[in-house]
């Protein structure tokens, strides 16, 4: 009996037995429907192979994508008030902000990163949708800040990566607070006379559109995503008009103008290595030049005093 019931049952059972298959092996594109495997989901960057759907993606892998070799140093962002105006409607927001964080692993909605992208040095900063619809609040604004200071003082570009549904209504004023002071963090990184791009995806809307997502000296957008300030509905209500096919995506932007090119995913870091080539051409020979200036000081200045000095008389010469 041993036998058979250790052995035979077993290999019985296992013929007849419904093996449970994982969630999350399949995935279905949002646009076609299509079940995609997740294996070639993850190396075809999100996007669907079938219609070219790009899904969103997660601020970790983006970098990834971006930095060559998928090397980068991750930066540490400074700590923020959690919960100034102590809001709540239906939860908490700090019982809000837990989940979120559990749900991430991430303190907030912003991940900076710093590596090479071409060969060339450069900042990137990400947003995370997952976490409360990568809301800007207090702890974005910082986020921003600091990616700006890092790129300055690296004399790199710095790329932004926006994916945000606009300020967070939790903080209030506070956090509409943040759209001058990102705009600030951009103008510290153009006196600097460094590139500051923006790799536009979807959605981003709200505030952000109202602030540093539109302030680049390029700006890049993945196919088909949502762009603007307002939804579409809220727009269609207002004016009373049927808005026309395609209204907010990324090509209707760079049809009119508000875009300069839209890129698909698996080229992105290729045309972020080309574009921050061209624009830090400039600043690497405005460095040249300050460079050589600064070794030809002292020489320059003696000459100008032997100069200006009064030419030796001849002995006994009034």
């Amino acid at each position: 009996m041993n036998w058979l019931t250790n052995y035979v049952r077993p290999k019985i059972r296992a013929l007849y037995a419904r093996k449970e298959v994982p969630d999350n092996l399949w995935h279905k594109c949002p646009s076609c429907e299509a079940m995609l495997f997740h294996r070639e989901l993850e190396e075809n960057l999100h996007v669907c192979q079938h219609c070219g759907f790009h899904m969103r993606l997660d601020p970790i892998k983006r970098l990834e994508s971006l930095f060559d070799g998928g090397s980068y140093d991750g930066v540490e962002l400074p700590k923020s008030v959690a919960d100034p105006l102590k809001f709540r409607d239906q939860k908490r927001y700090t019982d809000r902000l837990k989940e979120a964080q559990t749900k991430t692993g991430r303190t907030d909605a912003i991940v900076v990163g710093s590596g090479l992208v071409g060969g060339l040095p450069s900042v990137v900063a990400a947003f995370d949708f997952g976490f409360m619809g990568g809301s800007m609040g207090i702890a974005v604004g910082e986020g921003l800040l600091t990616a700006a200071k890092l790129a300055v003082a690296k004399r790199a570009p710095l790329i932004v990566v926006p994916a945000s549904g606009g300020a967070r209504m939790q903080e209030g004023i506070l956090s509409l607070m943040q759209m001058p002071r990102t705009t600030i963090a951009v103008e510290m990184v153009k006196e600097a006379g460094l590139p500051y791009i923006v790799v536009l995806t979807d959605p981003t809307t709200g505030g952000v559109t109202a602030s540093f997502a539109m302030l680049g000296d390029i700006h890049i957008a993945e196919k088909g995503a949502q762009i603007g300030f307002a939804g579409a509905r809220v727009i269609e209500s207002t004016i009373r008009e049927t808005l026309p096919e395609g209204f907010q995506r990324s090509e209707y932007l760079l049809e009119h103008g508000m875009v300069d090119m839209v890129v698909h995913r698996r080229d992105l870091r290729g045309t972020l290595a080309r574009v921050i080539d061209l624009l830090t051409q400039r600043v690497r020979a405005d460095d040249e030049v300050i460079d050589a200036e600064f070794e030809d000081a002292a020489p320059v200045g003696k000459a100008v005093a032997v100069a200006a000095a009064p030419a030796p008389t001849a002995a006994g010469d009034d």
